[in-house]
């Protein structure tokens, strides 16, 4: 997607661009183009914190979320299925709509889709911790001393990148509790937690998953079963 300051400028761009073989999208200016990259990404972390929303929602009526997504997704038309997660990381979805928030700010409107998605969305580490907690009480255990194996770090499946992603936040939440954490990421060797200290992926095998009184899978690497 190009927008050029001059039509000169979007010509030349489009050109180049094409003799890498990539389709050409033209828009009116350059914040043409970033606007639409936003709308983008605000859509996505929207919907995320929608369906982030149900899943809070379902958890209360004791219904399976991902029971009533895909029965909802069986309507042949009209609905875009996202699934529920421990919160997003990277750069697109839980930074950059805040740009726009920020900007419309100095403009006197209140972003309100967005900043609600992003209230919710930036709440859902805390309730899987909660949730870990829940979980460890069913079967007489106490977070404290409780040790708790999270399996992937990164903020999406099959990547390295760690940059915002929940998994930090639920390994925080779960520390401060007085939890023991280790985690493995195949694709994440070390990681660097807020405190500055340093955490090394541990080998996935048997007796690990054994000695861990709760596991718990944030990032559905291809690598898992």
């Amino acid at each position: 997607v190009l927008g050029g300051v001059a039509r000169s400028c979007m010509e030349a761009s489009a050109a180049l661009s094409r003799r890498a073989g990539d389709t050409v999208v033209a828009v009116a200016a350059p914040a043409a183009v970033e606007m639409g990259k936003l709308v983008e990404n605000t859509l996505r972390a929207g919907n995320s914190g929608l369906v982030n929303e149900i899943a809070l929602i379902c958890d209360r009526l004791e219904l399976n979320v991902w029971e009533i997504i895909e029965a909802a997704a069986t309507k042949p038309f009209g609905f875009m299925p996202f699934q529920p997660g421990p919160g997003l990381g990277g750069h697109c979805l839980p930074i950059d709509p805040l740009y726009l928030s920020w900007k419309m700010r100095g403009m006197d409107y209140e972003t309100r889709f967005i900043d609600l998605a992003d209230k919710i969305n930036t709440s859902m580490p805390h309730h899987w911790v909660e949730k870990v907690q829940d979980a460890l009480n069913e079967q007489g255990k106490a977070v404290k001393g409780a040790r708790v194996l999270v399996l992937g770090v990164a903020y999406k499946a099959d990547v390295s990148d760690v940059r915002e992603s929940p998994a930090l936040y639920i390994i925080e939440g779960l520390r401060r509790k007085g939890a023991e954490v280790v985690y493995n990421d195949p694709h994440v060797e070390t990681l660097r937690l807020e405190s500055g200290e340093d955490l090394s992926s541990v080998t996935l095998t048997d007796s690990e998953l054994q000695r861990a009184d709760c596991t718990v899978v944030v990032t559905a690497h291809s690598a898992y079963e």
